[in-house]
């Protein structure tokens, strides 16, 4: 079941939720996956576009997750999965923004995975890495437009920072989503889950 709304839209949270609840059934796993702001600088933006991409990826997240939680914990089984970036570990260069934003997510979910686990719920992160999205192409082009530089260079460079060589296939971040979402992961929460290649030179 695919709906559509703008996640920044927090007054329509509680509709859209229960409207699945009631097609599909209780929702006991929750993958949070928003989209990335605009490349930018951290210092000079406009507050405007702060409190936007705030609203769109923090705010929304813990709303969603605050209207499914009480059923989760009820019932004894939950699983929170919130996807952020390699940025909150490493941040990188020109995404002021996500850097800045996504690294709140990690704070609350270490907050939240406390008052929660006692009722087996669990909540962890996963940082991927480049995975072979739109979303790596768009920032692949935007760097090589913003340097004046071929894109095959570019991703040639991106690649050659990665341990293993190449991006991710969207399908091995999936697997290891998988994993933390299921009943074999019930001993895994408040933790951070590197999906990538080995980019993230820090221990």
């Amino acid at each position: 079941m695919a709906l559509q709304w703008d996640l920044a839209d927090t007054e329509a949270i509680a509709a859209r939720v229960a409207r699945i609840e009631s097609e599909i059934g209780p929702v006991d796993i929750l993958v949070n996956n928003t989209g990335g702001p605009p490349p930018t600088p951290a210092s000079g933006q406009d507050l405007a576009l702060w409190r936007k991409h705030f609203d769109a990826m923090v705010l929304s997240v813990i709303a969603i997750t605050d209207q499914l939680l009480p059923g989760m914990r009820q019932r004894g089984f939950g699983r929170i999965i919130t996807s952020t970036s390699s940025g909150v570990v490493a941040p990188i260069a020109n995404l002021g923004l996500s850097n800045a934003l996504r690294l709140a997510l990690v704070g609350w979910s270490k907050t939240l995975s406390r008052e929660v686990g006692h009722d087996g719920v669990t909540c962890n992160i996963v940082l991927p890495g480049r995975i072979a999205t739109a979303r790596i192409h768009f920032l692949d082009e935007a760097k090589a437009k913003r340097e004046n530089r071929p894109l095959a260079d570019v991703t040639a460079e991106s690649t050659g920072a990665i341990a293993v060589g190449r991006y991710g296939e969207p399908g091995e971040y999936a697997d290891a989503v998988t994993f933390l979402a299921s009943p074999r992961a019930g001993y895994i929460t408040g933790s951070t889950l590197r999906i990538d290649g080995g980019l993230i030179a820090s221990i």
